[in-house]
């Protein structure tokens, strides 16, 4: 009984608010609709079809960014598809709600088919494809042909494909998709991460020939006499 319980709390914790979603006229919701303004301004001359975020170090925020970005790109009239591709410590199920016996592990190693992997999701436009079973050796299965030949399928069938992918620093799987995605954002926990590691994740972003577009501060607290919260704050 106790094991049960702490499973469906770990499961909890685990889970990503969409609150793109569950609050649309929330403040942080808003904030949202204004990174995907600042996405669509910041390539004016190429198509966006494959995005990436990311973050330095772990518990930055990068997933909940991923998922609400995708969301609200959704929203906008996008066909989008998530895909979570850190199969390391993946939570896109969580934030769902999906079963992942089925995702993007099992795609790389043949074991389903693609629209096995999709999942949809309560989000009109917006599907999912959830980590999959954890492999021994991502990074070898993200740098592979295979996942070349997945994204380009995808490409065909949605006009955004975001990746949320494992912090920057701690392993090589984010340069390896960097490298092949049209955009890339680094999400950063206002106030907690040091800015060695930004710089350095900068860097190893760099080395990937990532197309760095911009920087998301997450935990940014805004001042209560902030123009958004007495525009939206008291929205109904």
């Amino acid at each position: 009984m106790f094991n049960k319980k702490k499973k469906r709390m770990n499961a909890k914790s685990m889970a990503r608010s969409l609150v793109v979603e569950t609050n649309p006229k929330s403040v942080i919701a808003e904030q949202f609709r204004t990174i995907r303004t600042n996405i669509n301004f910041s390539m004016p001359d190429q198509e966006l079809k494959t995005l990436l975020v990311t973050s330095a170090e772990p518990s930055e925020g990068k997933s909940t960014t991923a998922a609400n970005i995708a969301g609200v790109f959704a929203q906008g009239g996008k066909r989008v598809i998530l895909i979570d591709s850190d199969m390391r410590k993946p939570t896109a199920h969580y934030t769902f709600h999906l079963i992942n016996s089925f995702g993007l592990s099992s795609l790389l190693t043949k074991q389903c088919t693609l629209d096995e992997a999709i999942k949809k999701t309560d989000v009109e436009g917006l599907d999912v494809i959830p980590s999959g079973a954890i492999p021994p050796n991502p990074a070898e299965l993200l740098a592979s042909n295979r996942m070349d030949a997945i994204v380009e399928e995808l490409s065909q069938k949605y006009d955004l494909i975001v990746f949320d992918t494992p912090p920057i620093l701690s392993v090589a799987d984010a340069q390896i998709i960097a490298n092949k995605c049209d955009a890339t954002i680094l999400v950063i926990n206002s106030g907690g991460t040091d800015k060695t590691n930004v710089l350095k994740a900068k860097e190893s972003l760099e080395v990937s020939k990532a197309n760095i577009i911009g920087v998301v501060m997450n935990n940014f607290t805004l001042d209560k006499d902030h123009y958004y919260y007495q525009y939206y704050g008291n929205a109904e």
